[in-house]
């Protein structure tokens, strides 16, 4: 069985910018997909990036359900300009998320992975945010799958999944060896939420985790008023790796591109003669309901 490859990772610190219409997004896709395609084989955008456009698409009514749904009607448009875009450049792509409405009628967050071929497959976020539950009425998504790409399997836990040890644990169970996490905040409190559970999943797996986020702030968009945060790549804390598991880093708050090469057999060999073998030791069956110490 031959082994995955290594894989050129290009993560975009987006900028929220204000499209006038879907084709206006379109080109501003293809400006960030030409600077990144030569640097890497996947690029990676973040959460809730195209929402951007529901100022423009809502007819200018400034607030967030009208935003919301005007997102919810263009987004089989917007997914099919994202495609064309992975086919335009020949690349593959996972261009953030999008908030679409299921079969069964409820809006779920979306993330899309293409392939160069423009073909499409999904990972649903599966735990909201109260923001998004409370004020955006998204509801809980599918639970959590792989991609089989030409590096190996891959997984997707989108902003808030990975702060739950379990949504990053089954993806790496099931062959993961890395995971991206797209995502959008707008404080550094949210940020760091996210920076720090993606660090903490690369220990715990002894896997790769990515992170990208929206950035800077867009008074004219009620969804995206204000975005903070930085790309960074992040490996176990252990042999073949930085002391801190820090792979790359963005510069804080500022747009453009983050480029990182992963080596999957990096993650066999820490995982097989680690100092510590985190990925073998997690433990296999519950601990059962704790019970009160007794103090002696």
């Amino acid at each position: 069985m031959t082994e995955p490859a290594p894989i050129r990772l290009g993560l975009l610190q987006y900028p929220v910018g204000r499209p006038a219409s879907i084709a206006d997004f379109a080109k501003g896709l293809d400006r960030w997909l030409e600077e990144g395609r030569a640097q890497a084989d996947l690029l990676v955008l973040p959460e809730y990036a195209a929402v951007e456009l529901g100022a423009a698409l809502n007819g200018g009514e400034a607030t967030e359900a009208a935003e919301l749904a005007a997102m919810i009607t263009a987004a089989p448009d917007i997914l099919s300009a994202m495609r064309d875009a992975a086919r335009r450049h020949h690349i593959w792509l996972q261009p953030g998320t999008l908030p679409m409405r299921a079969p069964d009628g409820r809006v779920v967050n979306r993330a899309p992975l293409i392939t160069p071929e423009g073909r499409v497959a999904f990972q649903d976020k599966r735990a909201m945010t109260r923001f998004e539950a409370e004020r955006w009425g998204i509801s809980q998504g599918a639970d959590p799958n792989v991609f089989d790409t030409p590096w190996g399997r891959i997984g997707i836990s989108i902003c808030y999944d990975i702060e739950f040890p379990k949504h990053a644990r089954v993806q790496v169970m099931a062959g993961a060896w890395l995971i991206l996490s797209p995502s959008c905040t707008d404080t550094l409190a949210g940020f760091n939420r996210v920076h720090f559970s993606a660090r903490a999943r690369a220990l715990e797996n002894q896997c790769y985790v990515a992170i990208t986020p929206t950035v800077g702030e867009a008074p004219w968009s009620a969804a995206l008023d204000v975005n903070r945060g930085r790309a960074g790549v992040f490996g176990p804390m252990d042999r073949g790796f930085p002391a801190d598991g820090i792979l790359a880093e963005g510069q804080m708050d500022a747009p453009g591109w983050v480029f990182c090469t992963l080596d999957p057999s990096l993650i066999e060999a820490v995982r097989r003669d680690g100092a510590v073998l985190n990925h073998r030791d997690w433990p296999r069956a519950p601990f059962g309901s704790p019970k009160p110490a007794s103090f002696a």
